[in-house]
């Protein structure tokens, strides 16, 4: 993990905000699903997919280097990948 060195307090309601130059980033917008992970005394945030990276189909999906791909597009990948 990569520290970005922001600190950030927790508010009475348990909130904090995420500063706009990471949302950017990560490309997290306003409304955006985020999913919440703990890793021993950690806690990860990542953007939350649901849909193909793709074709923005949001059936059969497997993550791959932390995307989110469909069974189809990782099978069109795969023979690109063949090819060369």
């Amino acid at each position: 993990m990569k520290s970005t060195g922001i600190v950030r307090k927790v508010d009475e309601l348990g909130r904090i905000v995420l500063p706009i130059e990471l949302r950017n980033t990560l490309g997290i917008a306003p409304r955006d699903a985020v999913e919440i992970f703990s890793d021993g005394d950690s806690i990860v945030l990542k953007k939350y997919e649901t849909h193909c990276t793709f074709c923005a189909n949001t059936k059969g999906l497997q993550e791959y280097k932390g995307k989110q791909i469909c069974s189809r597009c990782r099978n069109e990948l795969a023979k690109l990948a063949e090819e060369k």
